[in-house]
């Protein structure tokens, strides 16, 4: 067994595995670990400060072993990143199924987990990392421009040309967010403690500009702003600090949100600690290290507070900021919303939500082709088209080439089939890996994300995560994910994901079929359970049966 390596996914349409089936997840496994995927690829991180995509390099060694001899009738099972077992199933089975950070309630807390890991027997899967199916940075990017896209809608008459957005945290998911502010037509102020994440970014072109001055950086958005011309700055600070700043010096800020890796205290510095001592300060005492992150929380989200007050738009961008402010010891800490019920739940309602899927070949031009066929599918959907051709032009791809976008209720289903045809017919040269983010309508329970708020007080109930797991296990996907923690950290989230092969086959065309009409539509029935009109009107609309509503 080696250790760590450099590891990148496999090109071409030669077979390392005894199928695409189990090829395509060996090739996803691979590419969360690719240098320009992962943030920490030596430790196995891929992203959110410590999501990792195996255990440790042994248990990564035994899950590519395993892949390459199993069987399409086999099921290998994945315990926090560690396969300990394999099974005669059935060729509708999934391949793999996987667990990660799953703890009983009276022991999930941060505490028992990092025991349980420092003994070797848990990791945290975040959400894409331990489901291997992250595509890097641009997996975040379109559901955080709809975000801006929807605040744009709500307060600046459709664009956000002219505004100022301030936020933080620029790593594998944040680092989103200065790209979808400026599609969106704003300027953006991003900081970090961490200026090699913001040059990472700008060399992706997800960043204009980096700067370690903060009169210089509000120089330069204070001249964009007035011209109204798109510009994302970077900014190296600690948010605790540079936030009640700008708001001591009355900046004029429009929008205020944060992507720190608030959700697990010992990822966010707390001001007055520098970088250099960071993993030292945290390793040896993570309690009082907690506690400082927390007060520095506290700190940060006064200031996101004070600037609601004076008449921004403020949210939470779901990494669970406010919680910790208020065990940081801020009583306002949730005077201003999360994101999805403030933007994101009408679309919910409609089964709407992140569809992603990855050109296993490698090739750029299988995602030109799939590009292309989807605007030819939906021609009446002009924001669609928009964002493909945003895409295509702005984001350079991390790791296999990959797209995302979001689509509802019976399209996914269209997009699945068509996927699987463009394989059949050869127009594509290699199958298609088809995913999604866990971020969707109706596989997760999160109170300070994406259940915060719902109609019925229904916020905790974790039924629904699983219910969609068991689901799509038995609608044909090819690898199942039950995750707890996501990105709001251990104890406050369930959350459940899935993958699927177009491989051009006819049995792939049935469960692509089942399996992306099923999954969307668990957030339809999610809705209409809660309460929601527009998600009873969809149901009653596409033929969604509910046995509580049928005569």
């Amino acid at each position: 067994m080696q250790g760590a390596r450099e590891v990148r996914a496999a090109r071409g349409t030669e077979l390392r595995a005894r199928s695409w089936q189990t090829e395509a997840p060996m090739r996803m496994l691979m590419n969360n670990l690719d240098p320009e995927v992962a943030e920490r690829p030596d430790d196995l991180v891929v992203y959110g400060g410590t999501g990792r995509a195996a255990r440790n390099w042994e248990a990564f060694d035994g899950i590519v072993k395993a892949l390459e001899t199993l069987d399409d009738d086999e099921t290998l099972l994945v315990q926090s990143g560690k396969p300990v077992g394999a099974f005669r199933t059935h060729k509708w089975a999934p391949r793999v199924l996987l667990a990660n950070s799953n703890l009983v309630g009276d022991w999930a807390t941060w505490p028992e987990f990092r025991r349980l890991e420092a003994e070797g027997l848990m990791m945290y899967g975040q959400m894409t990392a331990g489901s291997w199916i992250y595509i890097g940075t641009q997996g975040i990017l379109q559901g955080t421009f709809e975000t801006f896209a929807a605040v744009a809608a709500k307060r600046f008459n459709g664009s956000l040309a002219g505004t100022l957005t301030v936020t933080g945290g620029c790593g594998g998911m944040g680092g989103a967010q200065p790209l979808a502010v400026t599609l969106n037509g704003g300027v953006v102020l991003m900081i970090d403690v961490d200026e090699t994440r913001l040059r990472r970014r700008a060399s992706k072109r997800y960043l204009d500009v980096v700067s370690a001055d903060l009169d210089e950086a509000l120089a330069k958005v204070r001249q964009a702003k007035e011209s109204r011309t798109a510009l994302s700055v970077g900014l190296v600070g600690n948010c605790a600090e540079i936030l009640p700043e700008l708001l001591k010096r009355g900046e004029p800020v429009d929008i205020v949100t944060d992507q720190t890796s608030a959700h697990d205290p010992l990822s966010y510095l707390p001001a007055g600690i520098s970088m250099e001592d960071w993993k030292a300060e945290a390793e040896s005492d993570p309690e009082g290290f907690t506690k400082k992150a927390q007060e520095s929380m506290a700190t940060h989200v006064e200031a996101m507070v004070g600037f609601a007050d004076a008449g921004a738009e403020v949210f939470d961008y779901g990494n669970s900021i406010r919680d910790e402010a208020r065990q940081g010891g801020y009583d306002r800490a949730f005077d201003f919303p999360g994101f999805v019920p403030a933007y994101i739940r009408p679309l919910f309602c409609e089964g709407l939500g992140p569809f992603r899927w990855v050109a296993l070949s490698g090739d750029p031009k299988d995602i030109e082709v799939t590009d292309q066929a989807l605007m030819e599918l939906f021609p009446e959907k002009e924001h669609l088209h928009t964002w493909l051709k945003a895409a295509a032009e702005h984001v350079e791809f991390e790791g296999l080439p990959a797209r995302i976008c979001w689509l509802g209720y019976g399209e996914r289903a269209k997009a699945g089939a068509l996927f699987n045809r463009l394989v059949a017919e050869g127009k594509v040269s290699a199958p298609i890996v088809i995913g999604r983010d866990h971020l969707d309508s109706g596989s997760v329970a999160s109170p300070y994300r994406e259940t915060e708020g719902m109609a019925d007080g229904s916020d905790a109930i974790a039924d629904w995560p699983l219910l969609n797991a068991m689901l799509n296990t038995a609608s044909g996907a090819t690898w199942v994910s039950i995750h707890h923690g996501g990105g709001v950290g251990i104890g406050r989230s369930i959350h459940a994901g899935q993958v699927s092969v177009a491989d051009g086959s006819d049995l792939a065309a049935e469960k692509l079929e089942r399996l992306l009409t099923n999954d969307p539509g668990m957030g339809v029935i999610r809705h209409v359970d809660a309460g929601y009109d527009r998600a009873t009107e969809v149901a009653d609309e596409r033929g969604v049966r509910i046995p509580m509503r049928e005569k």
